[in-house]
Formats: C-alpha cells, structure tokens, sequence
C-alpha cells in the first residue's frame, strides 16, 4: 500500500500524526501538490509538484493510486475518483470514505455547491481543531492497523 496526501490545504495538525505513522509502518508517500508543501521529514515520503490549474493535483494522483492505496484529501470529486480504483480515501476530519458512502458526500457536496453558485451563503465547514485531528488519528491508525495486518 502507498499512501498518498493531497497537499491542497493539509492541516498543519496532522503532519505530526502522519509523519509518525509513515516511519513507524515504513510507508511509501507521495505528498502532491501544485507548491511546495512540507508534511515533515522522513526518507518514506516523495514530494511532488505538478503544473499550477485546477485539478492537476488531483489528476496525478489518481493516475498513480493503485487498487487498496490510500489518499488523504478533503476532495469529494477526487475521494470519489479514488474509491471508484478500489483504492481509500480519507478526509482530515477522519471520515473514511466507502462505495457505501461516496456518492452520498458527493450528493451533499454538488447540491450545496449549486446553493453557493445560487449566491446563496453556507457559511463552509467549522475551523478544523484539535478534536478533529484526534478523530483523523484514531481513523487513520485504525485504518493502518487493518489493512497492514
């Protein structure tokens, strides 16, 4: 399994989580973004930069996830692309996400989009805090622990 980060807004809380557990499990990373993002240090872990635009993030990391690789993105269209592989998806706030569930987040997701293009105001999600990065941890090393065994 590689794991894969969507550098695109990645909690500066999580890096910390992360790091720990890539040199812990010894996991292949990929950090992908379209600018330099820092995770952490760690001889596991890869960065790459693509070309500025919309999605190109998203595009290399669908084209190098591999079926039961995980992506961490708060992306709901790219989380979708990911489970549609048979590869994982997981948001920061420890949501994993399933062909159970995807299509439902991204019902939720295209409808309020169309809300906000309305020119209605949603007001977004809450301020990412300290409960939702120990969420994202349980989740995630549950997650580890499960599909490493």
């Amino acid at each position: 399994m590689t794991l894969f980060i969507d550098g695109d807004a990645f909690p500066n809380l999580l890096k910390p989580i992360v790091v720990k557990a890539i040199e812990r499990l010894k996991l292949k990373t990929y950090v992908i973004a379209n600018k330099k993002i820092n995770v952490g240090k760690s001889k596991y872990i890869e960065y790459l930069i693509v070309d500025a635009g919309a999605d190109e993030a998203d595009h290399k990391i669908v084209e190098m996830t591999v079926e039961n690789d995980l992506v961490i993105t708060a992306d709901i269209p790219l989380a979708d692309r990911i489970i549609s592989k048979n590869a994982h998806a997981i948001d920061h706030r420890g949501e994993l996400y399933s062909v159970e569930n995807i299509k439902q987040y991204l019902t939720i997701r295209n409808f309020m989009q169309e809300m906000r293009d309305a020119g209605e105001v949603t007001g977004g999600p809450k301020a990412f805090g300290q409960k939702d990065a120990q969420n994202f941890a349980n989740q995630f090393n549950a997650f580890l622990q499960k599909a490493l065994k």
